[in-house]
């Protein structure tokens, strides 16, 4: 068995003296682990940090096995985001919720929608809303996709403020006022069919909150997780960061 891919690293461990495992979500090929001697020494070492992007030749006696991976650097960011904690949180976050995907099965949107969020890191304000926007891919493509696009109530697709807590979908701010107080706010990054203004701290917030919601009641806790401390660890580091921001200039 033989194939050719490019996939970007999740993690690695080591596996003896001087061999490492390697977690990949390719492209063709889903998330997909494999075995790269020499993996753990330093020649190999740097290629193989999360963030970066390779092309793997993957192969093995049976299409079951692990199978053993040559490797080729294609994009090495971990320099990149292994220099902020922002970076080092947001990596490992992503990385924790794209192993929620089943071993070997193919989701390209999401490999190509990870290497644009990695792409544009450098900015925690940026940087958060990628990460908004690839939990709620991962919400679609485990099924549990919230509507976003008209109102859960009355069909309108302009006014969306609201995003009800049950069901996930979006609600108009005529429809919603009553119930304001038990609604979830919608972040105008998020509005499917509005023009987007200026992000707010408070939107990044009501974001990162609508997400956290619907993946905790829905992937994780039914496998008996809950966040990552890496995902905490991020917005605590934007938290600092905003706050840092809104101090004045002597």
């Amino acid at each position: 068995m033989e194939w050719t891919d490019e996939g970007i690293v999740l993690g690695v461990r080591r596996h003896g003296e001087s061999s490492a495992i390697v977690e990949l979500l390719t492209r063709a090929h889903g998330r997909h682990l494999g075995l790269v001697r020499g993996g753990a020494g330093s020649r190999m070492r740097p290629l193989l940090q999360p963030g970066n992007s390779l092309r793997v030749v993957w192969r093995a006696r049976l299409d079951e096995h692990l199978g053993t991976y040559a490797i080729e650097g294609l994009k090495l960011r971990a320099a990149t985001l292994l220099g902020s904690s922002h970076g080092v949180y947001g990596i490992t976050h992503l990385a924790s919720i794209a192993r929620l995907l089943p071993e070997r099965d193919p989701h390209e949107n999401l490999l190509a929608l990870l290497e644009h969020s990695l792409d544009d890191f450098d900015d925690i304000g940026s940087a958060a809303v990628h990460v908004i926007h690839f939990e709620l891919a991962m919400l679609t493509e485990l099924g549990f996709g919230m509507a976003l696009e008209n109102c859960a109530v009355t069909g309108e697709t302009t006014d969306l403020i609201y995003v009800s807590p049950k069901s996930g979908g979006a609600v108009s701010r005529g429809a919603g006022e009553p119930w304001r107080d038990r609604l979830l706010r919608l972040p105008p990054f998020l509005r499917q069919s509005e023009v987007q203004g200026d992000l707010t701290d408070q939107d990044l917030q009501d974001g990162f909150r609508l997400t956290g919601l619907f993946l905790l009641r829905h992937v994780l806790e039914p496998r008996g997780q809950g966040h990552s401390d890496a995902r905490a660890g991020f917005i605590n580091a934007l938290t600092r960061q905003q706050a840092k921001a809104a101090i004045p200039a002597p």
